[in-house]
């Protein structure tokens, strides 16, 4: 039933395309609708002030109804609740025609609320978000990380009702919002007591996103899964993420690439200072994990093999931190296609020196299918992995004795922090024949990323023939 609702609210796109309502812009404007209407579905109604809710709304004549819903919407901004605040700062409206959102309120207020209401409006939310994500010209990819990567990383740090959960990166909060299901899987929160819940719902969890579109989305999708104040609006790489508090566990997906203009963060806290992007977010994850904090961290290859101040960071975190395992993650799986990627758990040492003894990789890249659409990524894919990871989420001693690496043939390798440091201190380890590469030599990586290029085109001549439009109108309107 979810699946069927979250295709009819994608289906609205066509109504908001129509109007000149381009991909990018169509998951926040549903956003403002939806929030107003899943309030009302919820009983939270009273942090959204009377007079701008739901009903009144969808009280107003055709003709009348965007000019009310614009009104509102600069209203809400600075009325309300702070997350209603949050949620509609310098909110606007893309739509033009009338007729447009009152088809949006007339079909959203015919949904199945109460099928929608029994199986989750959080899932219903986050399914809109995924069904978002993997439509290209909608260029949301980069925000959201693939559910079944997100799953298994949260299966094998194993979050516990003690723990601060933070993501740095947060995105619209894809691994809080997993965290969440996997302690209300394994927990019984009916016999917590009310102030346990209490500190659960707004003490668990933190975190920092600095889009502020993004941001509505990921409060939005906290609200609706009973998360109260899980992440910030701001720049991580900034003084704002320095007020973040310190974790026992972070899980993140840090936006790869160099800060804008290749300046520098304006974090003073860095010991190595530099303009990259994930050098940064890795400082910003060991710096910020409490002693005996775990991580769980997706970075692309270069971090692996960088010199100069990567090499200085790597240093840094392997002394600092036991980096007990680097996953090799398949190519293919973000909406950049050609970026490489691995997954980075460690744990925070009680020193600052000789933390990781030995490095396990797991090569999930070499001798996989090209995944996409046509081969999505699958929970399933991940499952020898978690077997060999085992069951300690911190990588201890006792944990790692237990592994078995399967040499050469296999794809579950140890190596001593020895090797490494004869190695230059590079992570990149690979030593599978890799025939899947060979067999994908008609379609090398430059041509997967000059594909994702032009994916990225159509976005951007999407979003030009809105503004041709909306230009267009104008120019009738004053008759010229």
């Amino acid at each position: 039933m979810t699946h069927d609702i979250v295709q009819k609210l994608w289906n609205f796109c066509n109504v908001l395309k129509d109007d000149g309502v381009t991909y990018h812009q169509y998951v926040t404007e549903l956003t403002y609708i939806l929030f107003l209407k899943m309030a009302e579905e919820t009983g939270t109604e009273a942090q959204i002030p009377k007079g701008y809710r739901w009903a009144d709304l969808e009280a107003k004549s055709a003709p009348e109804r965007l000019e009310f819903y614009k009104i509102a919407l600069i209203h809400l901004g600075s009325h309300g609740s702070s997350l209603v605040k949050e949620i509609f700062a310098n909110a606007s409206s893309f739509i033009k025609k009338p007729s447009t959102l009152s088809t949006l309120v007339s079909d959203i207020g015919k949904l199945d609320w109460y099928s929608a209401r029994k199986e989750g409006l959080g899932d219903l939310y986050e399914g809109l978000l995924e069904k978002n994500a993997s439509e290209v010209k909608s260029g949301a990819g980069q925000y959201f990380t693939v559910r079944a990567l997100i799953d298994s990383m949260v299966h094998v740090m194993k979050p516990t009702l003690d723990d601060i959960i933070q993501d740095p990166a947060a995105g619209t909060c894809g691994f809080h919002i997993a965290a969440n299901h996997y302690l209300r899987t394994h927990n019984d929160f009916d016999s917590l007591t009310e102030a346990k819940q209490k500190k659960y719902r707004s003490g668990t969890f933190c975190g920092m996103e600095h889009v502020q579109d993004t941001h509505r989305l990921a409060l939005m999708n906290l609200m609706l899964h009973g998360i109260e104040n899980g992440v910030r609006y701001g720049d991580t790489l900034s003084e704002d993420g320095a007020a973040l508090p310190k974790a026992t566990l972070i899980l993140t997906n840090p936006p790869f690439g160099t800060k804008k203009g290749g300046g520098l963060p304006t974090r003073t806290d860095f010991t190595y200072p530099t303009s990259n992007k994930q050098f940064c977010f890795v400082q910003h994850i060991y710096r910020y994990l409490l002693p005996g904090g775990r991580a769980a961290v997706v970075l692309p290859d270069n971090v692996l093999f960088e010199s100069g101040v990567g090499k200085d960071i790597r240093r840094d975190l392997m002394n600092k931190c036991n980096l007990h395992t680097i996953l090799r993650l398949p190519t293919g799986i973000f909406y950049a296609q050609g970026v490489k990627t691995n997954v980075l758990f460690f744990t925070r040492g009680k020193t600052e020196k000789g933390n990781t003894k030995e490095v396990w990789v797991y090569d999930l890249r070499a001798n996989m299918p090209q995944f996409g659409k046509r081969t999505p990524l699958t929970r399933e894919h991940f499952s020898d992995f978690e077997k060999a990871y085992g069951n300690d989420p911190l990588g201890g001693p006792a944990a790692l004795k237990k592994r078995k690496d399967t040499g050469e043939s296999g794809r579950f390798r140890k190596f001593t922090r020895e090797w490494i440091a004869g190695r230059d201190d590079s992570l990149d380890i690979s030593w599978l024949k890799d025939d899947s590469a060979e067999s994908s030599a008609d379609l090398p990586e430059p041509a997967i990323l000059a594909a994702s290029a032009m994916e990225e085109m159509e976005s951007i001549m999407e979003d030009l023939r809105g503004i041709l439009t909306e230009l267009e109108e104008e120019v009738e309107e004053v008759g010229v």
